[in-house]
């Protein structure tokens, strides 16, 4: 009868070692799921009753967020693009992390770990390790990133002052400035201007390009060049991108502002487009390489082998024609090459880049590659643009994302660059406006060209051939349709 009895107490034993071990993964598994549960059942009630509480409340506040950014979206990505809001957010990342870990740690405990069979208790200790590895590594990992994104605000949108729309739109210049291979200080060069004309309600957007080879134009009333150039910027070398230059070599005239060859290039843009310009940001051309890597390329209509360097370098090459997915250094070329072609189809060539790059990035893309564009962000730009306005800005380009984007450039054969037609221009940014608006052009205003007609000013007649050069539709004598268009993106 003894090894009968014997059996039924092993047997005993072990089915109590069977409950043991499953009430101790209960807990392990109630801590993952609802934090403080373990405790409140079978520890200390109060830090169970204190951490379910504030885990219900981080739940409500997690759902009060989403609730806010769907009903106002501009609202949330001001919230959540603000500096100190992500400070807080990093550091509760952070103390969520320990707490949470800390808790897995005690619920393991309750469980009497020692009372458990050695298999079950190693089991135990590797579930118990993983857990905490996994909640601990997700939550400091998001707390990395809210930092990154924290870094990445603070060092890019360093603008202090506030504007408002003018009649309502946002007129931001994006200065493409050359950074001559690093060799100095980038961005003294204004090598390309484009102003981003963003309507506030709607994100509807018209880019304006301007030549960095106009001249003779006139200053706004008041201004700092105003009163050096009474009669226009008219004189052996005086091109609008040359003004950046002049102000750097007459830095005490513009001894009220930070950046004399930003303000600089301000005036002479406004005097030339009549348009208020609320922000600038400048683009190091040769750092948006490293942004168009961190995204995974750009898929681009390379209409015609586009030069790569000039005869004479060592890469020199060519991008072979076909659409096709370009990496940061092909994009970069495809945007800056004038071998073979001239600056205005360069224009029409950025505009393309441009229009890709907003209707091709999504924020799934953003989100899966974010440190990397963070780093690459920080490297590149510099705006004029207050952190607080972020969010704003962030939501007018989510809306232009699923619009049309139109364009009109101040380039021949409309506009003579050495001696422009100020009305004329302004005629043109008025009508190119209007009609993104749909709004019907006055009368006295020529009506922009057909998006896939290779000239400018007027329809293209019935059957015409499409002209390629430089990789854009058109010529320089009959302008490119990326140039002039209601539809960039039809255009390239």
């Amino acid at each position: 009868m003894s090894q009968p009895f014997a059996s039924a107490r092993s047997t005993c034993a072990e089915r109590a070692a069977r409950v043991r071990y499953r009430r101790a993964v209960g807990l392990l598994v109630m801590t993952l799921v609802l934090p403080g549960s373990a405790q409140l059942v079978a520890g200390n009630a109060r830090l169970g009753r204190i951490a379910m509480r504030l885990w219900v409340g981080l739940l409500l506040l997690a759902g009060g967020s989403v609730v806010i950014a769907l009903v106002d979206r501009e609202r949330a990505l001001s919230t959540f693009t603000n500096p100190s809001v992500l400070q807080l957010l990093r550091l509760g990342l952070m103390v969520l992390a320990v707490a949470w870990a800390a808790l897995l740690v005690d619920a393991w405990r309750i469980g009497q770990p020692l009372s458990l069979q050695l298999t079950h208790r190693r089991v135990l200790l590797g579930v118990n390790g993983a857990m905490c590895l996994v909640v601990a590594g997700v939550l400091l990992f998001g707390s990395h990133t809210v930092g990154v994104m924290r870094s990445s605000v603070l060092a890019t949108f360093a603008g202090d002052e506030v504007v408002g729309a003018h009649d309502g739109r946002f007129n931001v210049l994006l200065i493409g400035g050359d950074s001559d291979g690093g060799k100095t200080r980038w961005g003294l060069r204004t090598d390309s201007m484009t102003i981003a004309s963003i309507d506030a309600h709607t994100g509807k957007t018209v880019l304006v390009g301007l030549p960095r080879n106009m001249s003779d134009f006139p200053f706004p009333k008041g201004s700092v060049l105003a009163k050096q150039f009474p009669h226009g910027y008219d004189c052996d070398g005086c091109y609008l991108n040359s003004l950046s230059t002049w102000a750097g070599d007459h830095a005490d005239l513009f001894k009220d502002y930070d950046d004399p060859g930003i303000e600089a290039t301000l005036e002479g843009i406004q005097g030339i487009t009549g348009l208020d310009i609320n922000y600038w940001a400048m683009v190091n051309l040769s750092g948006f390489q490293d942004l168009v890597d961190a995204v995974g390329g750009v898929t681009l209509d390379v209409r015609e082998a586009i030069p790569v360097g000039i005869p004479g370098d060592k890469f020199y090459t060519h991008l072979k024609t076909g659409t096709r997915k370009l990496n940061g250094w092909e994009t970069l070329w495809y945007a800056r090459a004038r071998h073979d072609s001239d600056d205005y189809s360069r224009m029409a060539r950025q505009k393309c880049v441009m229009s890709a790059m907003l209707q091709q990035v999504s924020p799934q893309t953003v989100l899966a590659h974010f440190d990397e564009i963070a780093k690459a962000g920080s490297n590149m730009v510099s705006t004029s643009i207050p952190a607080s306005e972020v969010g704003r800005f962030v939501s007018l380009a989510l809306k232009a994302k699923g619009q049309k984007v139109a364009s009109v450039s101040l380039v021949p054969p409309a506009i003579v660059t050495a001696h422009p037609d100020i009305p004329k221009v302004r005629r043109m940014i008025t009508t190119a406006i209007d009609r993104a608006e749909g709004k019907k052009p006055a009368k006295s205003s020529s009506p922009t060209k057909d998006p896939s007609a290779p000239s400018t000013g007027g329809s293209a007649s019935s059957g015409a051939t499409k002209v390629v050069t430089g990789g854009s539709i058109g010529s320089l004598k009959t302008g490119y349709a990326a140039n002039q268009s209601d539809d960039l993106a039809s255009a390239c």
